[in-house]
């Protein structure tokens, strides 16, 4: 067995990987940038290399760097991750030659995997169902339309190396053929300095279901059940799950073996993942293998019991699988979130900056229910514009669906994250979405719930009641603390007052305690608006984030945040301002002015931190509704800002190549 190995990443991979070699007392060494100099990886590891600058290319990209970190630390073998260096032959190839082992499959079956235009060549030759595409190489946008004319509409557009859903564009028509193979060539430039597409039909409605297969140097490959991979949005995972809600146990065999025989075929040695597309009927259809650790991986060790990364190292170090596939059982059921830097209210854009506050729910065996974080921060770390924009990999586990969801929506109410913008309210939202409790999926799935972006959820009748019941609970142990100060003029009587008002946007709910002492633990009843009164428990302390307790017998966990003269509630994707007041207090509230915002309709506004990749209109041009005005990449991905109506262009404040602040004024309009 290795004594010490090189992690090849950074962010949560990074220390994902160390946390297993530590458990297997093998020393690690973690390479960083100038950005991650002061990150979570390089502290757990036991040494720390600088690589580089912290462009990804000058740095976790550059081969050579960590050929000489290894040199350096005397590290035996390297772990690459997912993603950066992870699926590039040639780098496993210059480890080799090195006297390096790389913990990952072999250069040959890199080379016929890897490379999404070569794979579907391979297993063409090698009889798998695939979906209908051009492989060849594509010369430019008049030979893409060509292309796709003759594969017909809907097509997808993808890049030939590396994955997350970079590099990958739907088209529906000649325009966004062109458009897309542009900005598909462009992004897998940036992200993977290969510009290689291909075109292949898009099935519509297709679930995205993957394999986990694992071999060794010595003929042995198994599968390891499937994960559900449909929450996607702009084909970048969101949500997985394993196993499938859709798969049966045939179709799910079906699969596996196919998979364990594209494997062999390669001499597969490592953890590797089949995905395939499956439309309505159970067809599946090969659609790319990723020779590497999959983002996702942490819901098949959830319901395996196995370690994959283990499982990586000593395969590298040349053992042979302990494990037969009649070994493995799926057990119960897993969930995972993707964390990510981003604005859901703002068409999910990226944000970058510092954690001001971050705060994960507990992990570890609750009852029935475990709790996983897979991070790379802490709190003050700085999300930077450089990377990927994952923050965290929350992963519950439970023995059935339904509760691992449940479990998953009460981690998400748990999980405070400040100081950037974040995607947890649009999760917790989708974990009471119907569809997706009733695992009608499919990759379509966000672009059709939520076809004019994400918007936060509205509270009903009985979840504002709840809310309320919050405000008033936190409300009650504020003005009781303030009650017994010292030094007070007069002390207090400890009368609790009976009567309150909260607003919670609009709406002002009459309420009233029938019962209780303020204390720490807090126990009272209260009715809202006349009805039946209902019991609110919880021992949560004023200046927590999180409020956790019982209203009405059910389990509440709710994010708090103080607004001037308020209460911001998280809660389920719901997000509230609410205050609560005196009854005389509330008829004085009624009668405050509105402020209103300002009117920002004439200006084009950077929606997120980033660059601007190029300008598409002048001024004193008239555009269209739906046209192209300019190009901002950030973090890697291209955001093509479009025209909402008829307009005109009055001036343009910004040009290619600049950096831009959020809110920005690009543009105005006359």
């Amino acid at each position: 067995m290795f004594k010490k190995i090189l992690i090849a990443n950074r962010g949560e991979i990074a220390c994902r990987v160390i946390k297993t070699a530590r458990r297997m007392g093998i020393a690690t060494v973690a390479v960083y940038s100038d950005a991650d100099r002061d990150a979570v990886h390089v502290e757990m590891a036991d040494e720390a290399v600088h690589i580089g600058p912290a462009a990804a290319a000058q740095s976790y990209l550059v081969a050579e760097r960590i050929i000489a970190a290894c040199k350096e630390t005397g590290a035996e073998a390297v772990h690459p991750g997912y993603g950066f260096l992870s699926e590039r032959a040639s780098f496993c190839a210059a480890l080799e030659k090195e006297g390096i082992v790389f913990i990952g499959p072999k250069p040959r079956a890199i080379e016929a995997m890897g490379d999404k235009i070569e794979s579907k060549k391979f297993a063409n030759a090698a009889k798998v169902s695939t979906v209908p595409g051009y492989l060849g190489v594509i010369e430019d946008a008049d030979h893409a339309v060509r292309i796709a004319s003759d594969i017909g509409y809907p097509v997808m557009i993808k890049a030939s190396a590396g994955g997350g859903g970079k590099g990958m564009r739907i088209a529906w028509n000649e325009a966004e053929t062109r458009e897309g193979f542009q900005s598909s060539k462009n992004e897998a430039k940036s992200s993977f300095g290969d510009d290689r597409v291909f075109i292949e039909k898009f099935v519509v409605d297709p679930r995205h279901i993957e394999i986990q297969v694992l071999g060794d140097a010595h003929g042995n490959v198994i599968y390891l059940g499937e994960r559900e991979c449909s929450i996607q949005r702009r084909n970048q995972k969101v949500v997985e799950e394993a196993p499938s809600p859709f798969l049966d146990a045939a179709t799910r065999r079906a699969m596996g073996e196919q998979s364990v025989a594209l494997a062999r075929a390669v001499d597969y040695q490592s953890a590797g993942t089949v995905e395939f597309i499956v439309d309505k009927d159970r067809n599946f259809y090969f659609l790319e293998m990723n020779t590497r650790l999959q983002v996702e991986h942490p819901v098949t060790e959830l319901v395996t019991g196995i370690d994959l990364v283990e499982q990586m190292i000593r395969v590298a170090a040349g053992e042979a699988l302990a494990i037969r596939q009649d070994d493995v059982k799926l057990n119960g059921w897993a969930v995972e979130s993707r964390l990510y830097a981003e604005d859901p209210y703002r068409n999910f854009l990226p944000s970058i900056g510092r954690l001001s506050r971050y705060r994960p729910p507990a992990e570890g065996r609750f009852g029935d229910v475990v709790v996983r974080n897979d991070t790379g921060v802490t709190e003050g770390a700085e999300i930077s514009m450089y990377y990927d924009p994952m923050i965290a990999k929350l992963c519950t586990w439970a023995p059935t669906r339904l509760v691992a969801i449940d479990a998953m929506s009460d981690a998400l109410d748990s999980f405070v994250v400040d100081g950037i913008e974040h995607n947890i309210p649009f999760l917790a939202a989708l974990m009471q979405h119907p569809r997706w409790r009733e695992g009608r999926l499919s990759t379509a799935f966000i672009a059709e719930e939520y076809p004019e972006g994400f918007a936060p959820v509205v509270p009903s009748g009985e979840d504002k009641q709840v809310l309320a019941a919050i405000a008033l609970a936190v409300e009650l142990l504020r003005r009781d603390r303030l009650d017994r100060l010292p030094g007070r003029l007069a002390p207090h009587s400890g009368v609790l007052k009976p009567d309150w008002v909260v607003r919670i946007g609009d709406d002002y709910l009459p309420m009233t305690v029938t019962a209780g002492m303020i204390s720490i633990p807090l126990e009272m009843d209260v009715a809202v608006g006349g009805a039946e009164p209902i019991t609110v428990a919880s021992d949560w302390r004023p200046g927590e984030p999180v409020w956790k307790g019982t209203i009405g017998g059910r389990a509440v966990s709710a994010q708090l945040r103080p607004v001037p003269n308020a209460l911001r509630i998280a809660w389920k994707g719901m997000s509230v301002t609410a205050r609560a007041m005196l009854p005389d207090t509330a008829a004085l509230d009624r009668l405050m002015p509105v402020k209103l915002p300002p009117d920002t309709s004439k200006l084009l506004l950077c929606p997120m931190p980033g660059m601007v990749v190029s300008i598409a209109v002048t001024e004193g041009q008239e555009v269209k509704a739906g046209e192209t005005l300019a190009v901002v990449e950030a973090m890697k991905m291209e955001n093509v800002l479009r025209a909402d109506r008829d307009l005109t262009v009055s001036r343009i404040n910004a040009k290619p190549g600049e950096s831009l602040a959020v809110d920005a004024v690009i543009m105005e309009f006359a």
